[in-house]
């Protein structure tokens, strides 16, 4: 009991005797109660909490060792400690006593010194074991809210997985449906996100009867916010409608649509997509527009890797151009410095567009792949068919990531004139 060193109850049924030890135990800061027969224990015991019993094998009515075998059958050894009281000589007692579960024994007539020591020791043992179960039933309750929590977190990962599996669909919608022809042009692509969704984005949009521009868009960061963005862009980008930066209306109000310059689309995405402090988010492209019949590529790098050009019978060629990435300044400033570009194809020439999750691509000893593996990609891969030879690129960078992986997207549309 609370401030106090335990709650005894003392079963004798000599009146001295009990009354005697009784008080000497409530000297030493013990709550006694007191009962003369084993009937009147038991009822004593069902009525309210002890933390120890000392009871006398010999008494009338009902005897220690009956007395034990009841209050045995409702509180084990543990949860209710019992001192046996014998008479010196009663060996025979106190083995049944133990064995019937009996914590301990004190001979009459009763030592007190001994006594306390061996009910503090009972009362000690009592109270370790009350710890331990109060710390195993803590344990238990916090694992069922860890189990319960564990549950709802894997309801939850399996909805965000099924809602990212879906996002990724909506993602996929907005690259080619199929690898495009134009003119004397074709096209091929690869998309390899590194997570459920992607920053890179690319598309091949028909202008009119003989331009189509393609882009290739690689956003910072990873994840959803930039999926959001890309998305949010590649859908700017792929309708030839008003609004969209790529045509516009002809003079004198003209219903003709006319071909915006790249240099000026590069200009139009900063004002649409200008610097926001909140978010930091940029993104960088490339943007150009192929002439189908005449094989003239013109195009804008806005901090873009620029387009590899693999002619025939030539080493490829970096037509590396600077720009300021989308995003990254507030328009005005980064609205300047872009300019049209252009690189006409021969027939047979190649020309591939990428994002850096190529280039910068690292492999098992951290070294970046790098534009000279690259060009030795294209170079090994100049006789395969145009999609064969971006698939090889790609392997190639998979394969020189190995076993950790691409830890970037990566994004390859590649155009045959």
């Amino acid at each position: 009991m609370s401030g106090t060193p335990g709650a005894l109850l003392v079963v004798d049924d000599n009146p001295e005797n009990r009354d005697m030890l009784a008080r000497r135990l409530r000297r030493r800061g013990y709550d006694v109660a007191e009962a003369e027969d084993g009937a009147q224990a038991l009822e004593l015991a069902a009525g309210r909490e002890f933390d120890l019993v000392l009871l006398d094998v010999m008494m009338p009515v009902m005897d220690g060792l009956e007395t034990l075998r009841r209050l045995r059958r409702t509180r084990s050894v543990a949860e209710l400690p019992v001192i046996m009281t014998t008479a010196k000589g009663e060996s025979e007692d106190v083995v049944q006593a133990l064995t019937l579960g009996a914590n301990d024994y004190v001979t009459k007539p009763i030592n007190l010194p001994v006594a306390l020591a061996r009910i503090e020791t009972q009362l000690s043992l009592r109270r370790a074991v009350q710890e331990i179960r109060r710390l195993e039933a803590d344990l238990a309750a916090r694992n069922r809210d860890l189990e319960t929590a564990n549950g709802r977190l894997s309801a939850s990962n399996a909805r965000m997985k099924r809602d990212l599996e879906a996002a990724a669909r909506i993602q996929q919608t907005f690259l080619p449906a199929a690898a495009p022809s134009a003119g004397g042009a074709r096209f091929a692509w690869r998309y390899r996100p590194c997570d459920e969704l992607a920053g890179d984005t690319l598309n091949v949009v028909p202008l009119d009867e003989r331009h189509v521009g393609v882009f290739v868009v690689d956003v910072s960061g990873h994840g959803v916010p930039a999926a959001l963005l890309s998305v949010t862009v590649s859908r700017l980008l792929s309708r030839t409608t008003d609004g969209c930066p790529l045509v516009r209306r002809g003079p004198n109000g003209s219903s003709a649509l006319e071909i915006v310059p790249p240099a000026e689309v590069a200009a139009e995405l900063t004002n649409r997509f200008p610097f926001d402090p909140e978010t930091r988010q940029y993104f960088t492209c490339v943007y150009g527009v192929l002439d189908g019949r005449t094989g003239e590529f013109r195009y804008v790098c806005a901090g873009h890797p620029g387009p590899v050009h693999v002619a025939a019978g030539r080493s490829p060629v970096s037509l590396q151009h600077p720009g300021r990435p989308i995003g990254i300044l507030p328009a005005p400033t980064a609205a300047s410095g872009y300019a049209d570009h252009a690189v006409t194809l021969a027939p047979g020439d190649r020309l591939y567009l990428f994002t850096d999750g190529i280039t910068e691509a690292a492999g098992l000893s951290d070294e970046q792949f790098g534009f000279e593996r690259l060009t030795e990609a294209l170079c090994a891969s100049r006789a395969d068919p145009l999609q064969a030879s971006v698939d090889a690129l790609v392997g190639r960078v998979e394969a020189w990531c190995g076993e950790s992986g691409v830890a970037d997207d990566v994004s390859v549309l590649a155009i045959e004139f």
